[in-house]
């Protein structure tokens, strides 16, 4: 497995990106997330888009984070906000997410970020088991989807000196 930085327009993450969004819609039968995201959101040194490819180059898992300081909606200076977790069906259950997860953490501990958040829906459960699993706790909701009542968001610690594996 190649995990790799990329742009968030590039054709491969456009591609994964549109999976994802189509299982958002399976799961909650709206029209995705609606959460605004830009690709200079993702840009080093306030971001980062990470792309897990398979032995054959095959893109097969993606997640990124971005800045996201003190903004009225529950984020705090110093958060780095996970957007866009995924893994292509036929590569799930084999620990991609979790991989994707730490190096996701180790870039925002890296660039400075002090706390990872992330929100997710009760329509995944396989999400919430990982980030629980992963010293996740729940948090005051923040972004879009702070007042929906699947919403849920969880938050983690990012200290300076323990890379995430540990």
């Amino acid at each position: 497995m190649n995990i790799r930085p990329v742009a968030f327009d590039h054709s491969d993450a456009v591609k994964l990106n549109d999976e994802v969004q189509a299982e958002y819609q399976l799961r909650y039968g709206d029209g995705g997330d609606a959460t605004v995201l830009d690709t200079a959101d993702f840009e080093p040194p306030n971001g980062v888009y990470l792309i897990a490819y398979d032995e054959s180059d095959r893109p097969v898992a993606t997640g990124g984070w971005r800045s996201q300081d003190e903004n009225g909606e529950g984020n705090e200076d110093g958060d780095a906000e996970l957007k866009r977790m995924f893994v292509i069906e036929g590569m799930r259950g084999r620990g991609l997410a979790r991989r994707m997860l730490t190096a996701l953490e180790d870039d925002a501990r890296t660039a400075g970020r002090l706390r990872m958040v992330l929100e997710t829906g009760t329509k995944q459960p396989e999400a919430i088991a990982l980030y629980t699993s992963s010293g996740y706790e729940p948090c005051i909701k923040f972004g879009y989807y702070r007042h929906y009542e699947s919403s849920r968001c969880f938050a983690k610690t990012l200290r300076p000196d323990t890379p995430a594996d540990l």
